[in-house]
């Protein structure tokens, strides 16, 4: 699996991964998971690597690990995942988020996005999201330009939240979204699967800061082929 320098480290992908599956209830408190050898063989990862992945989830308090007996899962109300507020999953559920920047440039805001932030411009990131390796997804986000005066694609994370948190000292503490229909945009590129200008699920999310203020913007473009938006209430 091809890293760059923002990437997430395989292990905490795959911890994600499995968080993600906790959350969603696919893996069920009590639940005892396969060998771990049989584990990283179905993943398609290094043994070395998924035991990294489940201690981590052992640092969040979502796995017990029991010495000669095997690995428990624990399901917690707060998983601290990065992934928390990401509502896509493949259409037979789960799946790994994975992200390729397509560009990133400081622009004026564009026409027709919801009021946000203090500056006149704004960060654009476009990005295609894969869910286990299967394109799923169109991003654009605007975040304002106030935070940062320039991002360098290099330096994005699988998850722009972390990003925020860790090189911004910003936090997304809240975000609405309204889904929709919407066509694909002009930009979409050929490997994204659909022709620009045809119907397509859209998203328009609100995303606030720690302090209350409207930091970000995005819209996401899905292919409902491939992925299902999902919201789930506890």
């Amino acid at each position: 699996m091809a890293r760059h320098s923002g990437s997430l480290p395989i292990y905490l992908q795959f911890a994600e991964l499995l968080a993600r599956d906790i959350a969603a209830g696919r893996l069920v408190d009590g639940e005892k998971l396969a060998p771990e050898r049989d584990m990283a063989v179905e993943l398609g990862i290094a043994v070395g690597t998924l035991r990294k992945a489940l201690a981590e989830l052992q640092s969040r308090g979502l796995l017990q690990r029991v010495q000669g007996s095997g690995n428990y899962i624990r399901a917690i109300s707060d998983p601290k995942s990065v992934y928390a507020m990401f509502r896509l999953e493949l259409i037979k559920g789960g799946g790994l988020p994975t992200a390729e920047v397509l560009d990133v440039e400081r622009l004026k805001k564009a026409g027709g996005l919801p009021e946000f932030g203090s500056s006149d411009e704004g960060h654009r990131i476009r990005r295609i999201r894969r869910l286990s390796g299967q394109v799923a997804a169109l991003e654009e986000i605007w975040l304002d330009g106030s935070y940062v005066e320039a991002i360098a694609p290099e330096d994005l994370s699988e998850s722009l939240y972390l990003y925020y948190r860790k090189q911004l000292g910003l936090w997304i503490a809240m975000a609405e979204d309204s889904v929709g229909l919407d066509v694909v945009p002009d930009w979409a590129p050929p490997a994204f699967g659909q022709k620009a200008g045809a119907p397509i699920p859209h998203v328009l999310r609100i995303s606030h800061a720690q302090d209350g203020a409207v930091a970000e913007v995005s819209r996401t473009w899905f292919d409902h082929s491939v992925a299902r938006y999902v919201s789930r209430l506890r």
